[in-house]
């Protein structure tokens, strides 16, 4: 069922259950590997990460309901990346449990000062990645391309073809020192590692069955980090 066939109500309904989910489950993986509530860095991070989260899902709700419902797609068609995805959720874990423990067990030491700057650089990754979904309205959350899609190279994408990965790329580093943890940045390393390999996957897809994508590369060098790669 597509957002066409739903009425605001009921999407609205799904995103915000799927919301408070990932609230729960996200709020309850840092204080139970934490062992305390005392864990100010936990709750800056889920106003910081969340308060965004809730606009931007109204803009949409509201604007662009049809990307709404995009985003809310999970199942991935290909099965490498399915494979992919799979990787990846193994040290997205990681990047949220080991900060509890850290927190547990007193392994790192994270300047409140140095916690709160990595906060204004996840924040500002959120940002990047609102900034896309309003300048691409196919921005789906799996790899498919539809009817009447085309290459969008205006905004964020006349820097880097893949700005939504820069985006996530930039929350998922800074993630750890928000949390107080240096210990998670090894976790959190391998995401990268990850993230190459699945956009090498979806570019195979987008030369093969979206119109101009070929010419876009050609024009916009860089796939997620300008200057690098």
């Amino acid at each position: 069922m597509t957002s066409h066939q739903l009425s605001r109500s009921q999407l609205a309904a799904r995103a915000l259950i799927r919301l408070l989910l990932g609230f729960a489950i996200l709020l309850a993986m840092l204080l139970l590997s934490a062992g305390t509530m005392a864990y100010w860095e936990a709750w800056t991070y889920m106003v910081v990460l969340f308060v965004p989260m809730i606009l931007a899902l109204v803009y949409l709700l509201v604007n662009d309901p049809e990307l709404l419902e995009r985003r809310m797609r999970t199942r991935e068609k290909d099965e490498k990346q399915n494979l992919i995805i799979k990787t990846g959720a193994i040290f997205y874990l990681l990047t949220f449990l080991v900060p509890g423990f850290d927190r547990r067990f007193g392994l790192s030491h994270v300047p409140d000062a140095t916690v709160i700057l990595a906060d204004v650089f996840v924040l500002l990754g959120y940002l990047l990645f609102i900034l896309v979904l309003r300048e691409n309205s196919y921005a789906s959350r799996v790899v498919e391309v539809e009817r009447g899609q085309r290459v969008v190279t205006t905004g964020p994408y006349s820097i880097v073809r893949h700005p939504m990965y820069l985006a996530a790329l930039v929350m998922y580093l800074f993630t750890p020192v928000a949390l107080g943890s240096w210990w998670a940045l090894i976790a959190a390393l391998p995401l990268v590692a990850v993230m190459v390999v699945r956009i090498r996957n979806e570019e195979q897809h987008l030369m093969n069955e979206l119109e101009g994508y070929q010419e876009y590369t050609q024009i916009t060098k860089y796939r997620l980090i300008p200057g690098v790669w």
